[in-house]
């Protein structure tokens, strides 16, 4: 985006590192993730008011440990390194580290001699511990900062601008730990924490016009969410009546979805939306596919024909707009470094490798919470806001193996059902996601003093603050109640209902 002062976090693979963004973020400061080994160049032209070097699960002189390119420690700016960032620090700069002979994972008390870091500390605190290595020696210029009986906690060069931390800052196990983050940000990096929601609507509109120009058209694929939705009107702010939005039936909404959406769309928000049936050819292209990558990118592929076709017959269209967010692109590429692709998203590694439009993603940078928090700038009640993600995919990825009709039919009024009841006991909008499962299986059961051999619908209900963690909810035993009884008795072809009790990681939120 435009003139805005930035923080790198340069990702070695820690499972925190999204952490890390997340806690720059909510001091107003934009920061922005790159791979460990993103060139020096790349790294420069963003200009960024500060570096910091993650964690990471490698040891420094292992064989294939990842390492940054080497004119990032030429840096004129500040760095801090968070545990294997900290022993890279050590290792390029001089000074030596060492297998530990005492690992140290958890919580631990530190104390802390005085760093322009700990402004404001006490001399002891409480952090989040999760190494196996030492630094044995320091590099030159550097000095001891905070330590544990038994290992060294903190360094810092000062004339250089250079900090290390063996601990977790980011993670809430580290109750300090913003603080820290802050004084990083605003004590050594001189940020004046101005990124705000205003501050982006202006930025993403002045971008989206400066990509798409004064004349071309564009088209945008609406999934009736959140972001499509903002991402949507934030287009409709830049180009107005140059925009024209469609909203796809792929056979795999919820029920009513449709109908209801495009009432919302065009009576509501009065954007210029055309409905495409095209459930049929969705449906046709997944017959008898049950691996859920294989699911993700015939979808996302199909999406995008019809996105083109649409386009073609509207005539003269060069760019299509998606609500793709910050998670999206997380876990579908592998911006983190050495860390894994967990899944492809439709609208990101489920793209088809030739496109004829081009896109626009004003939202690519941004968690799902910032988000909901530009609709409201944009003027969206809280309830359209605050509505649950639902995955692009749809359905598709809810029913785990293959997909049919009947399928589709029995997870349809299982899902309303769960919608229903969440609804009704306030329960919807305190939770990130509820929503039901069909299962690959089937349990027997006794309905009527007769034998059932029927299927399995499992709960899934999780409280998460941007996707990328999250936890299962604790519901009131009588709501689940309610919600298995009302399934098995409303619901043909189900006569079994689990509840998931699985937090993300090692779990993911949908099951495929």
């Amino acid at each position: 985006m435009l003139n805005r002062e930035t923080v790198l976090v340069l990702d070695f693979g820690s499972q925190y590192t999204q952490l890390i963004a997340r806690r720059i973020r909510e001091s107003r400061v934009y920061s922005e993730i790159l791979p460990f080994n993103t060139p020096w160049q790349k790294i420069k032209e963003k200009r960024p008011a500060g570096l910091i070097l993650s964690g990471g699960p490698s040891s420094v002189f292992e064989k294939d440990a990842p390492h940054p390119d080497p004119a990032i420690f030429n840096f004129e700016g500040p760095i801090l390194g968070i545990c294997y960032g900290m022993h890279l620090l050590v290792h390029h700069l001089g000074g030596e580290v060492q297998r530990a002979d005492h690992q140290e994972y958890g919580k631990a008390m530190v104390g802390q001699s005085g760093s322009e870091l700990f402004a404001g500390l006490p001399g002891e605190i409480q952090v989040w511990m999760s190494h196996g290595d030492r630094i044995a020696q320091l590099p030159p210029g550097f000095s001891k900062t905070a330590s544990t009986p038994s290992a060294m906690a903190a360094m810092a060069c000062p004339e250089r601008r250079i900090f290390g931390l063996q601990f977790h800052p980011e993670v809430v196990h580290t109750p300090q730990g913003k603080e820290i983050i802050r004084n990083f940000l605003f004590r050594i990096c001189g940020c004046r924490g101005d990124w705000t929601v205003s501050s982006f609507v202006d930025q993403a509109v002045t971008s989206i016009r400066d990509q798409v120009g004064p004349q071309s058209r564009v088209v945008c694929g609406l999934s009736g969410g959140v972001d499509s939705t903002v991402a949507a009107m934030l287009v409709d702010r830049a180009v107005g009546e140059r925009l024209t939005c469609i909203f796809v039936d792929n056979g795999l909404l919820r029920k009513n979805e449709f109908r209801d959406v495009l009432k919302t769309f065009t009576e509501n928000l009065h954007l210029n939306v055309i409905g495409v049936d095209a459930s049929d050819r969705f449906l046709d292209q997944l017959q008898d596919v049950a691996d859920p990558e294989r699911k993700r990118k015939i979808i996302g592929t199909e999406f995008i024909r019809v996105f083109e076709e649409e386009a073609r017959r509207l005539g003269d269209i060069r760019f299509l707009v998606q609500g793709t967010l910050y998670p999206d692109v997380i876990e579908s590429v592998s911006v983190k470094g050495p860390s894994a692709v967990i899944k492809s998203h439709h609208n990101v590694g489920g793209l088809p490798e030739k496109m004829d439009l081009e896109l626009v993603e004003p939202l690519r940078e941004l968690f799902k919470d910032e988000v909901r928090e530009v609709g409201r700038e944009l003027g969206l009640s809280d309830g359209f806001v605050m509505r649950q993600p639902f995955p692009g995919p749809g359905l598709a990825v809810r029913i785990v193996s293959e997909i049919t009709r009947e399928r589709l039919r029995v997870l349809r009024e299982a899902d309303d059902i769960v919608h229903q009841e969440m609804k009704a006991s306030g329960y919807y909008t305190k939770v990130w996601q509820s929503f039901a499962v069909l299962l690959p299986v089937k349990s027997v059961g006794v309905m009527g003093d007769g034998r059932t051999y029927e299927n399995v619908v499992a709960l899934r209900i999780v409280q998460s603050m941007d996707g990328m963690t999250a936890d299962w909810v604790h519901l009131p035993y009588d709501l689940l109640a309610r919600m298995s009884s009302r399934i098995v008795n409303e619901v043909r072809g189900v006569n079994r209902v689990v509840y998931d009790i699985s937090s993300k990681p090692p779990s993911t939120i949908e099951w495929e």
